[in-house]
């Protein structure tokens, strides 16, 4: 059985943590974006890949 996400269960400080992310997580996307078509790399790549899966996690509520 699936249960449901609650942000509300969670700790205030993870929380607080969270919603910090949020707010923050686009802006990174899009400068290692840019950082990513100048200089690629395979590290820029992952780390790219890594932060737009985190933005869609954190967007789409499943952490």
């Amino acid at each position: 059985m699936k249960r449901k996400f609650n942000p509300y269960n969670l700790p205030p400080w993870l929380r607080t943590v969270r919603n910090a992310c949020s707010k923050f997580i686009i802006p990174f996307c899009i400068f290692q974006g840019i950082r990513t078509m100048l200089l690629p790399t395979t590290f820029d790549v992952l780390f790219l890949s890594l932060l737009i899966v985190l933005a869609l996690s954190i967007y789409l509520d499943i952490i």
